[in-house]
């Protein structure tokens, strides 16, 4: 079947300074671009006229729009229609601020300008968490699931095929490494555990500080600001509090000319990822099928090592570098469209 057939599809994954753009037919990429745009919808509504009207593209042509859902309610793995309900969340930023809130609101204004279909897939607050996962010592702050949904999801999918399984049927652990990261515990097509990528638990980042010890966190913060706590929490922990930065081929570069700090921190940051990863053996009960590590530090060869090295009697790692999510978010689409799976109301 040629692609001028196939059903096209835009998606469209916000940032916090730019947005990402792609149109698919069918499984086939045919274009994608990112361009620097505030986190508005108007903004973003803009920016994808533009990528369209730059590949003689018009919305009329179009069979679905599919975002990058933002911080939503709690909601089971899958792909969901936008309706007016989830764009005031976005909008009103309901349940937690972050750019990608702009994702839907602007799908829905082009679908609805189309007369299509507009879908997020797999979005951040994919909430699949065990009971057991969720309690915590304080009955008031139960862990909440925010994390790497979309690009765990899609990568644990490929790496079960891979291993000649179902994800249904995998149990998996994923680490997506980046900015910020996510471990998640993969039961039989369930996220049944994973750290809170967004508010501070987990290891340490490159620009967030993980968890922390509760008591001295306190003393810490007493008298400070709460954007200087936020900031220390979710933008300037991890590597960056440590070594001034959050660019990984400069801490590499100062690890190279033999700077012990640099050193220092790298290895506790493996150290930490590894002990996490490790930890995840429990609600799978001791059984690893395989390991991914995905997202953008899947491509420092020093980390990929060090994790091999220290989690050799574990299970077999798979580097995924990157991220998948457009791809991800295409094929959820796709997938409705051809009646493979039902779209989720919100």
């Amino acid at each position: 079947m040629s692609a001028s057939v196939e059903p096209m599809i835009l998606v469209i994954n916000p940032g916090s300074t730019s947005c990402e753009f792609a149109l698919f037919a069918g499984e086939c990429l045919l274009a994608e671009e990112q361009h620097t745009v505030e986190p508005t919808a108007d903004a973003v509504v803009a920016a994808a006229r533009q990528f369209l009207a730059q590949r003689s593209a018009v919305l009329s042509g179009l069979a679905a729009i599919v975002a990058r859902g933002g911080i939503l309610r709690p909601l089971l793995g899958g792909v969901y229609s936008i309706d007016e309900e989830m764009v005031a969340d976005c909008l009103e930023h309901r349940y937690g601020r972050h750019a990608s809130n702009c994702g839907a609101p602007a799908a829905r204004l082009l679908a609805d300008e189309a007369g299509i279909p507009a879908y997020v897939a797999n979005p951040p607050t994919v909430d699949e968490l065990s009971p057991l996962a969720r309690t915590t010592g304080l009955p008031q702050l139960p862990r909440r699931s925010i994390f790497h949904a979309l690009n765990q999801k899609a990568v644990a999918a490929d790496l079960a095929g891979r291993l000649g399984k179902t994800y249904a049927t995998a149990r998996l652990i994923v680490a997506h490494l980046g900015g910020g990261l996510s471990i998640g515990a993969h039961l039989e097509g369930r996220v049944v555990d994973v750290n809170d990528a967004l508010e501070g638990d987990g290891p340490f980042a490159m620009n967030r500080s993980g968890s922390l010890p509760a008591m001295p966190l306190i003393m810490w913060a007493r008298g400070k600001p709460l954007d200087e706590i936020a900031s220390a929490v979710c933008k300037a922990g991890g590597f960056m509090a440590h070594l001034g930065t959050d660019d990984a081929k400069e801490i590499e570069r100062r690890i190279r000319s033999g700077d012990p700090q640099a050193k220092r921190v790298f290895e506790a940051f493996a150290y930490h990822v590894a002990k996490a990863i490790a930890a995840l053996t429990i609600p799978l009960d001791g059984h690893v099928d395989a390991i991914a590590v995905t997202g953008g530090l899947a491509r420092w060869e020093r980390l990929v090592h060090r994790l091999r090295d220290r989690l050799a009697w574990l299970s077999e790692i798979h580097p995924y570098p990157g991220s998948r999510e457009m791809e991800a978010l295409a094929t959820a689409a796709l997938a409705v469209l051809r009646g493979r799976e039902k779209a989720l109301p919100y």
